[in-house]
């Protein structure tokens, strides 16, 4: 199957398709970036792969030539023939017309043999931060999540501490996965053109295991710390026992005039442990 906004654009048409703006739909054209994306991820045929959103296929393609099996879950219901029609060469691809987020994924992965789970997706920004705690909280059981999102948004997720865009959702991601930028991807090569550049970012899971007394005090702690991003913890944290948390930032020649984006995963999870 080739690719090119010609092709793809005369497909859609005798379909009678219609861009969704209430699913966040740009259809990524370009096959170098297709390769690209694919080549880095390192899929092969040990690889049981889940795209969400495939849209008209064409990453679809690209994976189901190099991977053992691709199942794709697509909310879009309109774009069933317009799929079947472009992906008709393959016999390992499954296409659920269901949303991801609502859907018993482990499930429908249990008739597949692998060796490794990736999860592939071109995504809309508001929807990312969802899904991959659906990954987490389904437990279901990925080596690595590759997602294309808006560049500001992949800048978020793999964030450091000192950097602006580290938040609490920085460490939330962390916990559970070292995260990686892949490439740059030009607005250029979406149909139809968004607004904005984005970026290939690649969650790995972890091999690192944080020692947490109690996972859920732990998220509360780090969601409360950057309840108002601008202010110390002496400010975002009243709640807590504060003359426990100055001990523990003593240790790492801090106090409490600090601000939440400054301190590693390490240190909350000592504070939470104090505190516990």
């Amino acid at each position: 199957m080739e690719y090119s906004p010609k092709i793809m654009q005369d497909n859609l048409d005798r379909n009678n398709f219609k861009f969704k703006k209430n699913f966040g739909q740009n259809f990524i054209i370009d096959k170098n970036v297709i390769d690209n994306i694919i080549s880095k991820s390192g899929v092969d045929s040990d690889t049981l792969v889940i795209e969400i959103g495939p849209g008209a296929g064409s990453l679809s393609a690209g994976i189901a030539s190099k991977c053992g099996n691709l199942v794709c879950f697509e909310i879009d219901k309109t774009l069933k023939p317009i799929l079947e029609e472009n992906l008709k060469e393959f016999n390992n691809i499954e296409i659920i017309f269901e949303d991801f987020l609502t859907a018993d994924v482990n499930e429908v992965i249990k008739k597949y043999n692998y060796k490794k789970i990736y999860v592939i997706a071109n995504l809309p920004y508001y929807i990312t931060t969802p899904i991959i705690t659906k990954i987490i909280e389904k437990k279901i059981n990925v080596d690595k999540v590759v997602v294309m999102v808006q560049k500001e948004v992949g800048d978020r997720f793999k964030a450091n501490p000192g950097s602006k865009d580290y938040s609490s959702l920085s460490i939330f991601l962390k916990y559970y996965f070292d995260v990686f930028k892949i490439l740059d991807v030009s607005r250029n090569v979406f149909m139809p053109k968004p607004n904005v550049d984005s970026i290939v970012v690649e969650f790995v899971k972890t091999k690192t295991k944080f020692d947490v007394k109690n996972e859920e005090f732990f998220f509360k702690l780090v969601r409360d710390s950057f309840t108002q991003k601008r202010k110390t913890l002496r400010n975002n944290l009243k709640a807590y026992d504060l003359d426990k948390i100055s001990e523990v930032l003593a240790k790492y020649n801090f106090d409490l005039s600090v601000r939440a984006e400054q301190l590693p995963i390490g240190i909350f999870i000592d504070i939470a442990n104090t505190l516990c």
